[in-house]
């Protein structure tokens, strides 16, 4: 795996990211053109996890409609501040979607499958998990 992060060169630092596969994304400490690189960190956990919940729930054949997940974080207040505590709020809406296969999707990702987590956790930050079950006709 691998990146080029390049200078923008402009009134403001910022980043242009391009990873080997091809993807570009601007990062931007003033938010004028991207997403700060902390924020690329939670969205990076958010989205492996999800992946991870997402697939596991498609295999045990459970009816999702949509799932979406809320990442929010806690820094530590002094530099570097590095992130102390991290929680995902999973949102996932279907059609009788057992609250019991959720629990052991995300649980799963969360020791199992999540390399960013895994990661995250072995750093020293606290990641908490819930979530919610939203029924939707079908």
């Amino acid at each position: 795996m691998n990146a080029r992060v390049s200078w923008l060169k402009n009134d403001v630092i910022n980043f242009s990211a391009k990873s080997g596969s091809g993807h570009e994304v601007i990062i931007d400490s003033a938010q004028t053109l991207g997403a700060k690189p902390m924020e690329f960190i939670l969205m990076g956990l958010g989205g492996c996890a999800s992946y991870d919940v997402v697939s596991i729930l498609q295999k045990s054949r459970q009816a999702v409609a949509d799932i979406h997940c809320e990442v929010s974080a806690k820094r530590a207040d002094a530099i570097p501040a590095v992130f102390t505590d991290i929680h995902l709020h999973f949102v996932v809406s279907g059609t009788n979607v057992k609250e019991s296969q959720v629990a052991k999707a995300i649980e799963l990702s969360a020791t199992k499958y999540c390399s960013a987590s895994k990661m995250l956790s072995d750093g020293g930050v606290n990641i908490t998990h819930d979530y919610e079950i939203i029924e939707v006709a079908s």
